[in-house]
């Protein structure tokens, strides 16, 4: 597992969006799909969201999920190096 420098990491937190009931899958879709080889995506929620973990994991990203503060998440999301 190769994962970015962590400084290669953007950071969106999808509790607010989760709060107001906006569905935050298109949003993570399209950050996701717009990394660099040498990027990566922390997605910050309140829940761990398995079925999202394992789709982006069938589209060929690579994740590891972090135990946040309280009863928050952050995984991480990248492309493997071909």
């Amino acid at each position: 597992m190769n994962m970015p420098p962590m400084n290669q990491f953007k950071r969106f937190d999808v509790r607010e969006m989760l709060q107001r009931g906006v569905e935050p899958f298109p949003e993570i879709h399209k950050r996701v799909s717009a990394l660099k080889p040498d990027e990566g995506l922390i997605v910050i929620a309140p829940f761990l969201p398995s079925p999202l973990v394992e789709r982006l994991t069938g589209e060929g990203f690579s994740s590891k999920v972090e135990r946040g503060h309280g009863a928050d998440w952050m995984i991480y999301f990248w492309r493997e190096a071909a």
